[in-house]
Protein backbone atom coordinates (compact mmCIF):
# COMPACT_ATOMS: atom_id res chain seq x y z
CA UNK A 1 0.00 0.00 0.00
CA UNK A 2 1.31 3.44 -0.91
CA UNK A 3 1.44 5.78 2.05
CA UNK A 4 1.98 9.52 2.17
CA UNK A 5 4.02 10.99 5.02
CA UNK A 6 4.24 14.59 6.11
CA UNK A 7 6.18 16.28 8.91
CA UNK A 8 3.87 18.65 10.76
CA UNK A 9 5.05 21.56 12.91
CA UNK A 10 2.62 22.48 15.66
CA UNK A 11 2.78 23.75 19.21
CA UNK A 12 1.48 23.50 22.74
CA UNK A 13 1.65 27.01 24.13
CA UNK A 14 5.25 28.11 23.68
CA UNK A 15 6.55 24.58 23.13
CA UNK A 16 7.34 23.92 19.47
CA UNK A 17 6.55 20.37 18.39
CA UNK A 18 6.99 18.29 15.24
CA UNK A 19 5.09 15.09 14.43
CA UNK A 20 4.63 12.72 11.52
CA UNK A 21 1.29 12.45 9.70
CA UNK A 22 0.78 9.23 7.73
CA UNK A 23 -2.13 8.19 5.51
CA UNK A 24 -3.04 6.14 2.49
CA UNK A 25 -4.87 7.62 -0.45
CA UNK A 26 -8.65 7.53 0.08
CA UNK A 27 -11.44 9.39 -1.63
CA UNK A 28 -13.50 9.57 1.53
CA UNK A 29 -12.59 10.90 4.95
CA UNK A 30 -10.96 8.45 7.35
CA UNK A 31 -10.90 8.16 11.15
CA UNK A 32 -7.88 9.64 12.88
CA UNK A 33 -5.50 7.89 15.28
CA UNK A 34 -3.05 9.70 17.55
CA UNK A 35 0.13 7.70 18.19
CA UNK A 36 1.95 8.62 21.41
CA UNK A 37 5.57 7.51 21.63
CA UNK A 38 7.43 5.82 24.46
CA UNK A 39 10.00 7.31 26.78
CA UNK A 40 12.68 7.70 24.10
CA UNK A 41 10.54 10.25 22.26
CA UNK A 42 9.23 10.30 18.70
CA UNK A 43 11.44 7.54 17.32
CA UNK A 44 11.33 5.00 14.50
CA UNK A 45 9.19 2.66 16.63
CA UNK A 46 6.39 5.21 16.91
CA UNK A 47 6.69 6.10 13.22
CA UNK A 48 6.43 2.44 12.17
CA UNK A 49 3.33 2.02 14.33
CA UNK A 50 1.79 5.05 12.63
CA UNK A 51 2.47 3.45 9.26
CA UNK A 52 0.85 0.18 10.36
CA UNK A 53 -2.25 2.07 11.45
CA UNK A 54 -2.38 4.01 8.19
CA UNK A 55 -2.35 0.66 6.39
CA UNK A 56 -5.48 -0.22 8.37
CA UNK A 57 -7.31 2.71 6.81
CA UNK A 58 -6.65 5.40 9.42
CA UNK A 59 -5.02 8.80 9.24
CA UNK A 60 -2.30 8.38 11.86
CA UNK A 61 -0.39 11.17 13.57
CA UNK A 62 2.73 10.24 15.52
CA UNK A 63 2.89 13.18 17.88
CA UNK A 64 5.79 14.79 19.72
CA UNK A 65 5.36 15.02 23.50
CA UNK A 66 8.77 16.58 24.25
CA UNK A 67 9.64 19.38 21.87
CA UNK A 68 12.84 20.46 20.16
CA UNK A 69 16.19 19.54 21.67
CA UNK A 70 14.99 16.91 24.13
CA UNK A 71 15.36 13.60 22.25
CA UNK A 72 18.88 12.19 22.64
CA UNK A 73 19.59 14.09 25.87
CA UNK A 74 18.79 11.60 28.65
CA UNK A 75 18.73 14.22 31.39
CA UNK A 76 16.29 16.40 29.45
CA UNK A 77 14.16 13.39 28.54
CA UNK A 78 13.86 12.30 32.16
CA UNK A 79 13.15 15.84 33.33
CA UNK A 80 10.44 16.25 30.67
CA UNK A 81 8.80 12.93 31.54
CA UNK A 82 8.83 13.81 35.26
CA UNK A 83 7.36 17.24 34.52
CA UNK A 84 4.56 15.87 32.32
CA UNK A 85 3.64 12.94 34.55
CA UNK A 86 3.60 15.24 37.57
CA UNK A 87 0.98 17.51 35.98
CA UNK A 88 -1.89 15.63 34.33
CA UNK A 89 -3.45 18.79 32.92
CA UNK A 90 -0.18 19.64 31.16
CA UNK A 91 0.27 16.04 29.98
CA UNK A 92 -3.22 15.94 28.49
CA UNK A 93 -2.90 19.39 26.94
CA UNK A 94 0.32 18.31 25.21
CA UNK A 95 -1.36 15.19 23.81
CA UNK A 96 -4.49 17.10 22.80
CA UNK A 97 -2.32 19.41 20.71
CA UNK A 98 -1.70 16.33 18.58
CA UNK A 99 -5.39 15.45 18.53
CA UNK A 100 -6.05 18.95 17.23
CA UNK A 101 -3.68 18.34 14.30
CA UNK A 102 -5.85 15.41 13.28
CA UNK A 103 -9.11 17.25 13.92
CA UNK A 104 -8.03 20.10 11.63
CA UNK A 105 -6.99 17.80 8.78
CA UNK A 106 -9.65 17.72 6.02
CA UNK A 107 -8.95 14.01 5.41
CA UNK A 108 -10.05 13.07 8.94
CA UNK A 109 -13.63 12.20 9.76
CA UNK A 110 -15.30 12.49 13.14
CA UNK A 111 -14.13 9.97 15.67
CA UNK A 112 -10.47 10.25 16.72
CA UNK A 113 -8.80 7.58 18.85
CA UNK A 114 -5.37 7.34 20.46
CA UNK A 115 -2.78 4.63 21.01
CA UNK A 116 0.29 4.91 23.21
CA UNK A 117 3.33 2.79 24.02
CA UNK A 118 5.04 2.72 27.45
CA UNK A 119 5.02 6.42 28.48
CA UNK A 120 2.49 6.94 25.71
CA UNK A 121 0.28 4.20 27.12
CA UNK A 122 -0.01 6.02 30.41
CA UNK A 123 -0.58 9.26 28.51
CA UNK A 124 -3.59 7.97 26.56
CA UNK A 125 -5.11 6.47 29.72
CA UNK A 126 -4.80 9.83 31.43
CA UNK A 127 -6.51 11.40 28.41
CA UNK A 128 -9.38 8.96 28.89
CA UNK A 129 -9.54 9.62 32.64
CA UNK A 130 -9.68 13.36 31.95
CA UNK A 131 -12.82 12.94 29.86
CA UNK A 132 -11.23 13.64 26.48
CA UNK A 133 -13.70 13.29 23.62
CA UNK A 134 -12.10 10.27 21.94
CA UNK A 135 -13.76 7.18 20.52
CA UNK A 136 -11.19 4.92 22.13
CA UNK A 137 -7.73 4.71 23.68
CA UNK A 138 -5.24 1.85 23.50
CA UNK A 139 -2.45 1.45 26.02
CA UNK A 140 0.34 -0.93 25.00
CA UNK A 141 2.76 -1.93 27.79
CA UNK A 142 1.97 1.33 29.56
CA UNK A 143 1.82 2.12 33.25
CA UNK A 144 -1.66 1.78 34.76
CA UNK A 145 -1.12 3.89 37.87
CA UNK A 146 -2.59 7.36 38.31
CA UNK A 147 -2.75 10.10 40.89
CA UNK A 148 -6.27 11.03 39.77
CA UNK A 149 -8.45 7.95 39.33
CA UNK A 150 -11.44 8.14 37.02
CA UNK A 151 -14.79 8.83 38.62
CA UNK A 152 -18.17 7.59 37.48
CA UNK A 153 -19.09 9.24 34.19
CA UNK A 154 -15.63 10.72 33.57
CA UNK A 155 -14.48 8.41 30.80
CA UNK A 156 -16.04 8.83 27.35
CA UNK A 157 -13.61 6.65 25.41
CA UNK A 158 -13.63 2.88 25.22
CA UNK A 159 -10.36 1.45 26.49
CA UNK A 160 -8.07 -1.39 25.46
CA UNK A 161 -5.01 -2.27 27.55
CA UNK A 162 -2.39 -4.71 26.26
CA UNK A 163 -0.22 -5.83 29.17
CA UNK A 164 2.65 -8.26 29.59
CA UNK A 165 2.09 -10.89 32.27
CA UNK A 166 5.68 -10.68 33.55
CA UNK A 167 6.13 -6.90 33.23
CA UNK A 168 8.08 -5.94 36.38
CA UNK A 169 7.42 -2.24 35.80
CA UNK A 170 3.64 -2.72 36.05
CA UNK A 171 3.16 -5.13 38.98
CA UNK A 172 -0.01 -7.12 39.60
CA UNK A 173 -1.13 -4.75 42.34
CA UNK A 174 -1.23 -1.95 39.78
CA UNK A 175 -3.20 -4.13 37.37
CA UNK A 176 -5.77 -5.02 40.03
CA UNK A 177 -6.03 -1.38 41.04
CA UNK A 178 -6.71 -0.40 37.43
CA UNK A 179 -9.46 -3.02 37.11
CA UNK A 180 -11.07 -1.78 40.33
CA UNK A 181 -10.81 1.83 39.13
CA UNK A 182 -12.39 1.10 35.76
CA UNK A 183 -15.19 -0.96 37.31
CA UNK A 184 -15.96 1.76 39.83
CA UNK A 185 -16.07 4.38 37.07
CA UNK A 186 -18.39 2.27 34.90
CA UNK A 187 -15.91 2.28 32.03
CA UNK A 188 -16.16 0.20 28.86
CA UNK A 189 -12.72 -1.39 28.98
CA UNK A 190 -10.76 -4.46 27.94
CA UNK A 191 -7.57 -5.69 29.58
CA UNK A 192 -5.61 -8.38 27.74
CA UNK A 193 -2.70 -10.02 29.57
CA UNK A 194 -0.13 -11.72 27.35
CA UNK A 195 1.86 -14.59 28.83
CA UNK A 196 5.65 -14.50 28.55
CA UNK A 197 5.77 -10.77 27.81
CA UNK A 198 7.71 -8.17 29.75
CA UNK A 199 7.65 -4.39 29.45
CA UNK A 200 8.21 -2.95 25.97
CA UNK A 201 7.18 -6.11 24.16
CA UNK A 202 6.69 -4.26 20.83
CA UNK A 203 10.12 -2.57 20.85
CA UNK A 204 12.09 -4.79 18.50
CA UNK A 205 15.06 -2.41 18.44
CA UNK A 206 15.41 -1.75 22.19
CA UNK A 207 15.79 -0.11 24.61
CA UNK A 208 18.12 -2.50 26.43
CA UNK A 209 16.89 -2.03 29.98
CA UNK A 210 16.16 -4.38 32.88
CA UNK A 211 12.64 -5.82 32.60
CA UNK A 212 12.23 -4.58 29.01
CA UNK A 213 12.30 -7.06 26.13
CA UNK A 214 10.83 -7.54 22.70
CA UNK A 215 8.44 -10.50 22.46
CA UNK A 216 7.50 -11.29 18.87
CA UNK A 217 4.43 -13.47 19.59
CA UNK A 218 2.92 -10.77 21.82
CA UNK A 219 3.77 -8.06 19.30
CA UNK A 220 1.75 -9.97 16.70
CA UNK A 221 -1.08 -10.93 19.05
CA UNK A 222 -1.45 -7.43 20.47
CA UNK A 223 -1.61 -5.99 16.95
CA UNK A 224 -4.45 -8.34 16.12
CA UNK A 225 -6.23 -7.22 19.32
CA UNK A 226 -5.67 -3.58 18.38
CA UNK A 227 -7.12 -4.15 14.92
CA UNK A 228 -10.20 -5.85 16.38
CA UNK A 229 -10.66 -2.97 18.81
CA UNK A 230 -10.33 -0.41 16.02
CA UNK A 231 -12.93 -2.30 14.00
CA UNK A 232 -15.25 -1.99 17.00
CA UNK A 233 -14.90 1.74 17.47
CA UNK A 234 -14.59 3.02 13.90
CA UNK A 235 -15.49 1.97 10.36
CA UNK A 236 -12.08 1.65 8.74
CA UNK A 237 -12.73 -0.79 5.89
CA UNK A 238 -9.47 -2.16 7.27
CA UNK A 239 -6.78 -3.98 5.41
CA UNK A 240 -5.08 -6.96 7.10
CA UNK A 241 -2.84 -6.00 10.01
CA UNK A 242 0.90 -6.17 9.61
CA UNK A 243 3.43 -6.60 12.37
Amino acid sequence: MNLSEESVDYHDGNTELRGLLVSAEHRDKRPGMLVVHGGAGLDEHAKRRARQLAELGLVAFACDMYGEGVIGDRDRVMATITDLLGDRDKLCRRALAGVNVLASDPRVSEGIAAVGYCFGGRTVLELARSGADLTGVISVHGSLETARPARSGDVKARILVCHGAIDPHVPNQQVIGFIDEMNAAGTDFQLIVFGGAMHGFTHDTGPQLPGVAYHAPTDRRSMRAIKAFIDEIVDTEAAPATA
